[in-house]
């Protein structure tokens, strides 16, 4: 089983992008922040900075619709991928591909989230 549960705050606005195809595109990272050891006189604090790529309605949404600071939860599964650069490097990037988000921070930005997910739901109905 693949099934990664994420929840930081956004530390940059999506990048949204199409591809030739007309599939929508989201990348951006989620700082976590964990705890250890609450019981020392000075907590060691951990950040992870967590690339997320959402796709298709959902990846235009987050492109639309998030931005820095907001405080989500995501959930999805991990994602390796590999490439070769100009230089013949090779090179490797671990990710969450999102199957699910949810705004955490504002319930005005929820509910707008929400209803953008609605409209794009409907327009893949309607296509």
């Amino acid at each position: 089983m693949n099934r990664v549960i994420v929840s930081g705050r956004m530390t940059n606005d999506p990048e949204l992008r199409y591809l030739a195809s007309g599939a929508g595109v989201a990348t951006f990272i989620v700082a976590t922040n964990e705890r250890r050891d609450e019981s020392a006189p000075l907590p060691i604090e951990r950040q992870e900075h967590v690339p997320v790529v959402a796709w298709d309605r959902l990846g235009i949404v987050c492109g639309e619709v998030l931005a820095k600071g907001a405080q989500v939860l995501i959930e999805g599964r991990l994602q390796t991928r590999q490439w070769d650069d100009d230089r013949g490097s090779r090179h490797w990037k671990t990710e969450v591909v999102a199957t699910s988000v949810e705004v955490l921070s504002s319930p005005a930005r929820r509910r707008q989230f929400d209803k953008a997910l609605e409209t794009e739901a409907a327009k893949g109905r309607a296509e």
